[in-house]
Order: structure tokens, then sequence, then C-alpha cells
């Protein structure tokens, strides 16, 4: 898609035809919903962040745990956190590399990076599966939650079908989705972090309550060999998944007003570094005590393993929902973004309310559709998660890095890329072997719209 700057070159001499053409792009700029509002905080980072890494992905570590092991476990958690920290630094980092410049969303820095066309057929596609395939897990999330809570609230009352719960939670986004811009959901998303901490605290705080469990077992709970193997892969991609905020992060700097002597990457860092501690007490707790209290039984969402207190379950519950409606927004900004880019520049629509109302409204239509007839969540997580995750949040920073700045070779810089690389590389590969298996396990006993 074309940069502001690529006006000028194009028509040379007829200098009005050119302030006219960016006086247009300016315009479209404006109105896009990334570029549109350069005014926020470094606290808008922070929680952007929070809202956008701690996904539900949280209430599967303890799980994820389980199919790892004690040693495995903890080594892959601490390793995942300095890698993720370590990519999304360069990120930070390359988002102004360029004097005069901002690469305001992830396809531009990859087209930077390996050409104009190359650049958008290695990254788009990611970022959408990734933003995209967030969007629906996070539809059937939220309806789950949903229906966690009425059931815990009323046992007794007439069950209601997951697809209604689909659909209650969707009706939230037709809402929400209008708001322009990072900016105006600044406040959906600080409630959204808030809440993450709120439901991990109290994931953690009810398992040491509950104690450990009296016929606790740590060893693998997976009869054969090979289905230890494909639950150890499958484990690695639920915790790429959890540590998954890299492909909305230049665009929440793109919020970020910068001047030459002020450049945006010093509060987006600061932003980050709070956002990490935050999610480092959210994922560490969670995974270590849930793992520790009740071992190998765990089940792939740790609140469904706490039964009692009620009441408190049915308030986490409610947390998640709200936090997901957050993080559900975060991640279609960018998809909005592309989508809305597209039609204004490319096929020359107006921007307007109406193509955005349209625009949006279709998305979410299409995400709830997907997740009513999709909701296994466990192996679709693992799957996506291998697939996509992997390589923008562990290796493309990496192989972006070392083609810009091109680091001497054997020195430090490039070894701590390549071995994020090649263990990047390597996830990509493992995880969602694992993922599609217990999709197939699942798939066999699920009924379309049951």
């Amino acid at each position: 898609m074309g940069t502001e700057g690529s006006s000028d070159r194009d028509y040379g001499s007829n200098s009005t035809f050119d302030a006219e053409q960016l006086a247009k792009q300016k315009a479209i700029d404006d109105w896009l919903p990334i570029t549109s509002s350069r005014n926020a905080k470094w606290w808008y980072s922070a929680f952007h962040n929070v809202t956008a890494m701690v996904g539900a992905g949280v209430l599967s570590l303890p799980y994820a745990m389980s199919e790892l092991g004690w040693g495995p476990g903890v080594v892959v958690l601490v390793l995942s956190w300095i890698i993720t920290l370590y990519t999304l630094w360069q990120m930070v980092e390359m988002h102004e590399m360029v004097p005069g410049r901002r690469f305001d969303r992830y396809h531009e820095l990859g087209q930077y990076a390996f050409g104009e066309k190359l650049g958008l057929y290695i990254v788009v596609p990611q970022q959408l599966i990734v933003e995209v395939g967030v969007c629906i897990v996070y539809m059937v999330t939220g309806g789950r939650s949903l229906k966690k809570f009425h059931d815990t609230v009323c046992s007794t009352c007439k069950h209601i079908k997951l697809t209604y719960f689909i659909m209650i939670f969707a009706s939230v986004h037709f809402v929400l989705s209008h708001l322009p811009n990072f900016n105006a959901i600044s406040g959906v998303s600080l409630a959204a972090a808030v809440m993450s901490l709120s439901y991990s605290t109290i994931a953690w705080g009810a398992s040491v309550d509950k104690g450990v469990q009296p016929d606790v077992q740590y060893g693998y709970a997976a009869k054969t060999t090979a289905g230890t193997v494909f639950n150890f892969f499958s484990a690695l991609g639920d915790v790429a998944f959890a540590y998954a905020g890299h492909n909305v992060v230049l665009e929440i700097q793109a919020t970020i007003p910068s001047t030459p002597e002020k450049p945006s990457k010093g509060p987006m860092w600061r932003g980050v570094i709070v956002a990490y501690i935050v999610v480092a007490l959210c994922y560490f707790p969670v995974a270590l005590v849930g793992y520790w209290m009740f071992g190998n039984s765990v089940k792939d969402n740790i609140l469904i393993s706490l039964e009692k207190p009620a009441w408190l379950i049915a308030m986490a519950n409610m947390f998640v929902v709200v936090h997901v409606i957050g993080s559900y927004q975060i991640y279609a900004m960018p998809v909005f973004d592309m989508m809305e880019t597209v039609l204004v520049k490319k096929l020359n629509f107006r921007p307007s309310r109406t193509l955005r109302f349209i625009v949006r409204n279709l998305y979410v239509a299409l995400t709830m559709f997907i997740g009513i007839c999709f909701p296994f969540f466990g192996g679709l997580l693992g799957f996506f998660g291998g697939f996509a995750f992997a390589p923008t949040t562990y290796f493309l920073p990496c192989i972006m890095w070392l083609s810009i700045y091109k680091p001497r070779k054997f020195g430090l810089s490039w070894w701590a890329n390549w071995i994020c690389i090649i263990l990047g590389v390597m996830l990509m590969i493992v995880s969602p072997i694992g993922g599609l298996r217990q999709i197939i396990l699942q798939a066999k006993t699920y009924q379309f719209f049951s």
C-alpha cells in the first residue's frame, strides 16, 4: 500500500497535483484507525500491551505445564518471556529507525525489510491469520465464559446452547467495533487489562486456597509415548499463543506522538516494561501454582478445575468476558485498518461512516459465525499458535533486524537473533502437529451447532 512518499515520486513536476495528492493522502491517514490520532500517553501503551498479551491463554497455562512437566515447563515459560521481550524491543526500535518515517503497521516494516511485494506477502497473511484467529478464538472464549457464568450462578436453570452465548457476546462487538481508533478504545482496554490481572489472581489465589490435591500426580497424563510427545508439542503451541502481542505492537506505538528529540520509542518502551512485569505477575503464578495444586489432572481451563466457591468462579468468568471484549477490539483494530485501507486506497471508496459501519459489522458477523461453527477451543489455539504466532512473535522481528541492521557476524546481536530464529522455526514446525492431533481427537465426538 502506497506510503505518503510515493505520491511525490510518481507525479514529478506537477506540484499543485502533488499538493492535492498529499492532502488527500493525509485526509485518508487521518481517517484510518491507526494513524488518525497520535496523542497517546505512555501508559496507554502499557495497558494496550497487557490487553493484547495476556490472553485467555493464561488460563490454559497450568494445563500446558502438565503436558510439559516441571523442568521443561519452567524453562519454556521463562525462555518465551525473555525472547518475546527481546523481539518486542526490536519492534519498538525499528518503528522509527528511518529518520522522518514511522512504520505504523507491521507490514510496512516488512515491506521495508523484504521489499514492497515480498514484504506484503510474508507479513500480511500471517498477521491476518493471527488477528482473525484471535478474534474467532475470543468469540468462543467469551461465549464459553458467559455460559460458565450462567451455569454457575443458576445451576437449575434451563440449559442454553453455547451458540446463543456466542451470539450474546458478539452483540457487544457490533456496538464497540464502531469506535474509530486505538485511543477511543483505551477505556475498554484499561478495563480489560485490570480484569486480566484480577482473574489471574483469582485463578492462582483460589488454587492456593484449595491446597495441594490429595491424589496429585506430576507425571505425564498420556498413556503412550506418542501421546506424551504430541501433547508436549501442543503445549508449546499454547505457550506461544500466550505470548503473542507482537502483531499489534507497531500499531499501538503509532498512536504515540513523536518528535526527533523525543522519539516515540521512549514512552513506548516504558509502557512495554510495565506491561511485561504485569504479564509475569499474571503468567508465572497461574502456571506454577495451578500445576502444583492439581498436577496432571488440571483441566485445559484452570477455572473449570476450581469448582467452588461458586461466586468467585462466576466473578472470574465475568472478568474473562470483560477482558476478552477488550482484546477482541485490540486485535480487530489492525484488521479494520487493513480492510479500510484497501477499500479507500486501492478501490477508491470514499472514507465515510457508512463504509466503516458495513465493513466492521461484516467482520464481527464473520468471526461470530466461524466461532459458532468450530468451537473446539484448545486444539485450535495450539494449531494457530504454532502456525502464525511463532513467526510474528519469535522470529520475523529477528529476520528483519538482521536484514536491516546487518549486525557483525558472530557478534552478540547476530547470535541472539539466530538463536531466536532457530527456536522460533522449531516451534513453528512442532506445535501445529500437536494442535492438529488434538483437533482430530476432539472433532471425532463433535456435532455441528450442538
